[in-house]
């Protein structure tokens, strides 16, 4: 199930709300994503795991993903380690992305960070020739490590190192985040409130993808950035 892009999120939802334009983009250019949820949420204040599994499908659908697959990686209570590489490893091996997109390495929620460094430490590892893992066929997995990981900008205002022009597409992106019906603006829910339940929040996400547009003059963008200093062939590639 090879995919050109693994885009990883320690909650249902992270990927949408800051890449899901991205990759919106890149699918429209001919490429291929598949999506990673390290845990089930199950202690987020609103929803239930059940729940936010058929909305995290529903997101998918919309969005268009090659696939989605979600690990049992205890939401909150998780410490980095073997046992969760090996686990994330398993994916990688399996869909070969030759970039991986994560959590922002600084954000308000704690879990974003620590999930930041957990899967960028995952794709190194993952091209290690005597870390061995098997795949649900019982067959033994080739190594593999993305030419790339970047790292999405969530809550926390973190200055990029580069901004994606996602206007033609930023509309499909706020039906995908409206998918998790159970986390934002119900007017009838009665559900307590988030600091991303509430009616603002939308036009946070609007202003906050208009100031990362503003530097490239575009509508819309969504902002990375990358712990690796990348390399580039043609430097008129850059605008």
């Amino acid at each position: 199930m090879k995919v050109d892009i693994l885009a990883v999120g320690i909650h249902p939802d992270d990927v949408e709300l800051s890449a899901s334009g991205t990759l919106l983009r890149h699918a429209a250019l001919g490429k291929t994503f598949g999506l990673l949820d390290l845990s089930k949420g199950e202690l987020g204040t609103r929803g239930t795991p059940e729940i936010r599994e058929q909305e995290a499908k529903d997101a998918a659908k919309l969005l268009g993903a090659t696939f989605r697959k979600t690990l049992d990686i205890p939401d909150g209570l998780f410490v980095p380690g073997p046992e969760h590489w090996l686990k994330i490893i398993r994916v990688i091996r399996w869909c070969q992305p030759a970039i991986v997109l994560c959590n922002a390495p600084d954000d308000r929620h704690p879990d974003h960070g620590r999930a930041s460094k957990m899967v960028a430490d995952a794709c190194f590892y993952a091209g290690l020739e005597k870390i061995e893992t098997i795949d649900d066929q019982g067959v033994k997995q080739s190594k593999w490590r993305p030419g790339a990981v970047y790292h999405y900008v969530q809550d926390k205002h973190l200055t990029p190192d580069f901004v994606v022009d996602i206007t033609p597409y930023f509309h499909r992106k706020i039906e995908a985040i409206k998918a998790f019906r159970s986390q934002f603006y119900d007017p009838n829910s009665d559900a307590p409130d988030t600091p991303i339940s509430g009616k603002e929040f939308m036009e946070f996400m609007e202003a906050k993808a208009r100031v990362f547009g503003r530097p490239i003059q575009a509508k819309y963008a969504e902002g990375f950035i990358f712990t690796r200093t990348p390399g580039i062939s043609n430097m008129l590639d850059l605008s």
